[in-house]
């Protein structure tokens, strides 16, 4: 077990403890602390996924299990969470949106795999990674307006939930994007490799004195 592979099963055993930390009564006598416990955790194992990704290239150890892993963690990770939002806090992030995101993370995994087999490359201009930062920002707005409904910033008081609100409308926008962006790549890369499947593939014919002929 190498260090990148190791770094992504932590986040994956963040997941668990993620759940407990929305899910405890622990923290309840204290205001916010539980939000803020939720939100360092949720924080921590997000910014793992670039780590394990950089190393990995960086030390040269870039393997199939942490091909197969790294993905997966980020799938769990950010199902996880709003699914536990939904019952953390429902006034926030309504059931049918965790629906429409967990749908779209196994989907695009599921094409990713796919076009890994076929061997196809998925030209996504990085959307991928925009997706990724707008779900962390979604996921500790939050968690933080579900504590402090209102913010003070600069002397100026901020509506906490309006802005959660806006950033959950931002990354489901974002997220059906990148979506959209991933099928209309995985169409136009399997549209390619028909046609060159279907094209007639020149075979050599033997001359005699050992001369080949590519035919057509």
């Amino acid at each position: 077990m190498n260090l990148p592979n190791s770094i992504t099963l932590a986040r994956i055993c963040c997941v668990p403890l993620l759940i407990w930390a929305l899910a405890t009564n622990h923290f309840s006598a204290t205001h916010g602390q539980q939000e803020l416990v939720a939100a360092g955790i949720f924080l921590l194992a997000s910014l793992t996924d670039g780590v394990d990704g950089y190393l990995a290239r960086r030390l040269r150890q870039v393997t199939t299990l942490g091909s197969l892993l790294s993905p997966l963690a980020d799938k769990l990770l950010v199902a996880t969470a709003y699914i536990a939002l939904v019952r953390y806090a429902p006034a926030l992030v309504s059931g049918w949106i965790a629906v429409l995101i967990v749908s779209r993370e196994f989907l695009v995994t599921g094409l990713q795999s796919v076009a890994v087999q076929e061997k196809m490359t998925l030209k996504v201009f990085e959307i991928g990674k925009f997706k990724t930062a707008v779900q962390i920002v979604s996921v500790v707005a939050v968690l933080m307006a579900h504590a402090w409904p209102v913010w003070k910033v600069a002397g100026t008081t901020v509506s906490g939930t309006a802005i959660a609100i806006g950033s959950i409308w931002l990354m489901l926008a974002v997220s059906l994007i990148s979506a959209s962006v991933y099928f209309s790549a995985f169409w136009t890369e399997a549209v390619r490799q028909s046609e060159q499947r279907s094209k007639p593939k020149p075979f050599l014919v033997n001359r005699p004195g050992g001369e080949n002929v590519r035919a057509r």
